[in-house]
């Protein structure tokens, strides 16, 4: 039981950095922390997905590999918001 509380506590700081970076990237600013981790969340799965299809292995490690893919995949989240903002 630790250790899923463990990984959880992991995911959700993983989560709010990547959304918190992307933030800068994208706007310039965050999104407070609930923002930050829901982006930075959904953004690891959108990375995940682009990771796997692209078959990249940045060897990074896992903790920082799937950091980076999150923001990525933050990144891709955020453009795409900003997309769809610009249409309505």
């Amino acid at each position: 039981m630790g250790a899923e509380i463990t990984q959880i506590l992991i995911m959700l700081g993983i989560g709010a950095v990547a959304g918190w970076l992307a933030g800068i990237l994208m706007k310039g600013a965050g999104f407070g922390l609930i923002g930050n981790i829901i982006v930075g969340i959904i953004g690891s799965v959108i990375g995940t997905f682009v990771g796997g299809i692209l078959s990249v292995n940045l060897g990074l490690g896992p903790l920082l590999g799937t950091l980076v893919w999150a923001v990525i995949g933050a990144v891709i989240l955020l453009f795409i918001i900003g997309l769809v903002k610009k249409a309505v």
